[in-house]
């Protein structure tokens, strides 16, 4: 487990010097298979196949949750950044607004599952390549 990897791309991610596909291989690289992103603690915890795990604080700051999930707002900040038009700290700050409380990027399954404070959820899957 390459812990260093792991922490080197969160920080990129979160000073939006990188993209989402940029930290996807990055993390890739380094044997991680999923990452739960828990924007109520500001923790991520990093799975690697073999069982362990690795969790880094986020350096982005704890903000309020809204009480109602909104996939449609969930959808235009992935949207957005899909685009490069925003960059993870707006997009985190969308994601909260939208009431998304955590997610889990499946970075071997392709999708990320955007989670609600009640349940609620969102299923994205990764955009295919464009041939």
């Amino acid at each position: 487990m390459n812990a260093e990897i792991m922490k080197e791309a969160q920080a990129a991610s979160e000073s939006g010097k990188s993209t989402f596909p940029e930290v996807v291989s990055k993390l890739v690289a380094a044997d991680v298979e999923s990452y739960f992103a828990d924007l109520v603690r500001g923790e991520e915890t990093f799975y690697m196949p073999s069982g362990e795990t690795h969790v880094e604080k986020m350096s982005l700051p704890i903000g309020k949750i809204a009480d109602e999930f909104s996939e449609s707002g969930i959808v235009s900040a992935i949207r957005a950044a899909q685009c490069d038009q925003i960059r993870y700290p707006e997009f985190v700050k969308r994601s909260r607004a939208a009431g998304v409380a955590a997610y889990w990027a499946f970075l071997t399954g392709k999708r990320v599952v955007y989670f609600g404070r009640k349940g609620e959820f969102h299923v994205e899957e990764f955009p295919r390549p464009k041939t």
